[in-house]
C-alpha cells in the first residue's frame, strides 16, 4: 500500500529509506505538477533546488525529471544552495513556483520536499492540500524524462543563481561599512548550505570572518540536529570566547533560519532575535509597514507596533501563513519562533543570510556589542524572558488533546490567564502580557511547550506546568 504523505507546516519531510524514498519523492513531484497545471497558467518554469543532505541532489534530479515528463522548464541548481537564494531564484527567473530538496533543522535521517509559489514563498494551506489531493498511489500514473534526454531536449537546464542573488543582497544593504568595521565575525553554518557565504559577502576590508562546520557532513556532528539553538550551538557559543570574536551568527542546515551569539558566548534566543531585527528597521532605518508574526514568537513586536504607530498581524505557526499574509498586507517584516524571518523587498520567504547581515548591520550602524543591543531594546520594551521544551510522545495525539482541553487552568505560576485560543495549538496569555503555548509539531511526534514571560524567575515554571497540562514530564 503506498505511503499517505501529509504535508507538514512547511512542506513533507520523513525519514530517508522508510517513507522518503525515490518513489514517494516521484510522487510528490507528480502531485506538484498536477497542480501546478491547476493555475491554467502559460508559464512552464519551474526551479529545482537541495541541500547538503544525504542523496539530496539525487532526489532533486528525481524531481526534474518529473516535472520535465510533465512539459515544464526546469532550472535546476548546479549545487547544493541555500533555500533563500531557491526562493529568489523563482523571482528572478519569473517561474511558476519551486521545488526544495531539504529537510531544514530536521535530524539527519531525514530529507524533504518544500514547495513554493510565483512569489518564492510558502504556498498556503489550501494549496498544500491540493498537491496532497493530487499525489498518485498508482506508479504508472507519474510522467517522467530521464535527467540525460531532459538535458539533450532542454527541458532541464543547469544554473548558478549565485551572483542574481548578490547583486539582489547589495541593492538591500550597504556591506561595505560591515567590511571596514574591523570586526571578528565567526559564522556556523551547521555542516549546511550556508558555509562560505558570509565571507563571500563581507571579505575585502578590516572585518575578518572566520566559519566553523563549514563543509559537507550529512551526519551533523556535534549537534542533534542542523537547528540554530541550544545545545546544537554550543560549539560556536564556546568558539566565540577562545577566538574573542565579536559576534556569532549561526545559519541552519539549509541558511533560511538565523541563530545569534553575543561576544561572551551567551545564546540570544530567537524572540530577542526578532525584537532586535523589528527595532533595526524601525528606528535604525526609519522603516514603515505592518509587521506579520506567528503565536509562538514575541509580544515585543507588539510593543514595537504601538510606539512606532504600525499594524501587527498574527498568524498561524509556520511560513505557509506568514507568507501569504506578509503578500496580503506588504509587511516590512515576518517571523516566527523558529528563528525565520523575511524582509519587505525580498521574497517572502525565511533569509538566514539576510538576516545575519542586518544584524550586524545593526552592531556597526549603533557601534554596540550584542549583549549592549540587548540591554538597549530591554529599555524600549521591557525585559522579556523565553524558553521552550521539546518532547517526543507516543500513543494517541488525539487523547493529548482532549487532556489539554480538559486542563485548562485559570492561573498559571501565580500569572492570571486573560485568554485562551486553540487558534494553531494551545495558547494561554498572561496579565503580564506574556503566553504559554503547547503545540503538536507539524513534521514530527513532537509536542512544543513555549513561553514568553517578562519574569524571569517564573519561566521554568510555567513550561513544567505546560508539560502537566500535555501529560508530559520533564
Amino acid at each position: 500500500m503506498p505511503t499517505d504523505i501529509k504535508f507538514g507546516t512547511d512542506g513533507w519531510r520523513s525519514g530517508i529509506a522508510k517513507e522518503y524514498t525515490f518513489e514517494n519523492l516521484r510522487r510528490c513531484s507528480q502531485g506538484f505538477a498536477s497542480y501546478l497545471k491547476t493555475l491554467n497558467s502559460t508559464n512552464n518554469k519551474v526551479v529545482i533546488g537541495y541541500d547538503n543532505r544525504f542523496l539530496s541532489e539525487y532526489f532533486a534530479a528525481a524531481a526534474a525529471e518529473v516535472l520535465a515528463g510533465n512539459g515544464f522548464h526546469v532550472f535546476l541548481t548546479n549545487q547544493a544552495t541555500p533555500t533563500p537564494i531557491i526562493s529568489f531564484a523563482v523571482v528572478e527567473k519569473k517561474a511558476l513556483g519551486a521545488i526544495n530538496i531539504t529537510a531544514s533543522h530536521n535530524p539527519p535521517t531525514d530529507n524533504g520536499f518544500k514547495v513554493r509559489d510565483e512569489n518564492g514563498g510558502a504556498i498556503a494551506p489550501e494549496g498544500l492540500k491540493t498537491i496532497e489531493s493530487l499525489i498518485p498511489d498508482d506508479l504508472n500514473d507519474i510522467k517522467s524524462t530521464e535527467l540525460i534526454t531532459a538535458i539533450k531536449e532542454k527541458s532541464v537546464e543547469y544554473f548558478d543563481p549565485s551572483n542574481s542573488y548578490i547583486e539582489h543582497i547589495n541593492n538591500l544593504i550597504d556591506l561595505e561599512p560591515i567590511k571596514d568595521a574591523g570586526l571578528k565575525i565567526l559564522v556556523d553554518p551547521m555542516w549546511g548550505n550556508g558555509s562560505g557565504w558570509f565571507t563571500r559577502l563581507l571579505t575585502g576590508g578590516k572585518t575578518i570572518i572566520e566559519e566553523i562546520n563549514n563543509v559537507r557532513n550529512p551526519l551533523f556532528p556535534n549537534m542533534g540536529r542542523p537547528e540554530p539553538i541550544p545545545p546544537n550551538v554550543n560549539v560556536g557559543l564556546k568558539e566565540v570566547v577562545a577566538k574573542k570574536c565579536d559576534v556569532l551568527i549561526i545559519n541552519d542546515g539549509d541558511a533560511d533560519r538565523v541563530g545569534l551569539g553575543d561576544e561572551k558566548g551567551n545564546f540570544i534566543n530567537q524572540l530577542l532575535v526578532y525584537g532586535l531585527l523589528g527595532y533595526y528597521l524601525l528606528e535604525v532605518r526609519g522603516l514603515r509597514g505592518p509587521i506579520v508574526k506567528t503565536l509562538s514568537t514575541t509580544t515585543m513586536l507588539n510593543k514595537l507596533g504601538k510606539i512606532y504607530e504600525v499594524p501587527v498581524y498574527e498568524t498561524g505557526v509556520g511560513f505557509k501563513y506568514v507568507a501569504p499574509k506578509m503578500v496580503e498586507t506588504d509587511a516590512m517584516i515576518g517571523g516566527e519562533e523558529s528563528g525565520g524571518f523575511a524582509f519587505k523587498g525580498n521574497v517572502p520567504e525565511r533569509d538566514g543570510i539576510l538576516a545575519g547581515l542586518y544584524l550586524l548591520d545593526l552592531i556597526v550602524r549603533l557601534n554596540k556589542k550584542p549583549s549592549e543591543l540587548i540591554e538597549l531594546l530591554f529599555s524600549v520594551v521591557g525585559s522579556h524572558y523565553y524558553d521552550r521544551i521539546d518532547k517526543r510522545f507516543d500513543g494517541d495525539k488525539q487523547k493529548r488533546i482532549d487532556n489539554i482541553l480538559a486542563n485548562k487552568p485559570d492561573q498559571i505560576a501565580g500569572l492570571k490567564v486573560t485568554d485562551f485560543s486553540d487558534t494553531d495549538g494551545f495558547k494561554f496569555s498572561f496579565e503580564d502580557g506574556g503566553w504559554l503555548l503547547i503545540r503538536f509539531s507539524g513534521t514530527e511526534p513532537l509536542i512544543r511547550v513555549y513561553c514568553e514571560t517578562t519574569h524571569e524567575e517564573k519561566v521554568q515554571d510555567i513550561l513544567e506546568k505546560g508539560l502537566e497540562i500535555a501529560g508530559l514530564k520533564r
